[in-house]
């Protein structure tokens, strides 16, 4: 997987500042040495969110993860057992 060249909290401070400066997408993309494309995404993506949101956000997916992973391995365990009680019958 490709490396990621900014975190959440740097992106969220380059669109503040875009908008505060009143700066066109072009100029801040050259500035940052990102292509517009990307720049859109991080707005919609981002837009709107404060750092500590961002945190938050990043913290609620990781949670998500583990949590999904423990019901995933919870499926498998169930259908094991039931695997193993349709051969005992």
């Amino acid at each position: 997987m490709k490396k990621k060249r900014f975190k959440a909290e740097q992106i969220v401070t380059i669109l503040h500042a875009a908008e505060r400066e009143g700066k066109m997408a072009a100029e801040v993309c050259r500035m940052h040495g990102i292509s517009e494309q990307t720049f859109y995404r991080w707005k919609k993506t981002y837009s709107g969110m404060q750092i500590a949101e961002v945190r938050r956000l990043r913290q609620l997916e990781q949670d998500n993860g583990r949590l999904m992973r423990l019901l995933a391995q919870r499926e498998l365990e169930i259908d094991a057992m039931k695997e193993v009680l349709r051969k005992n019958f």
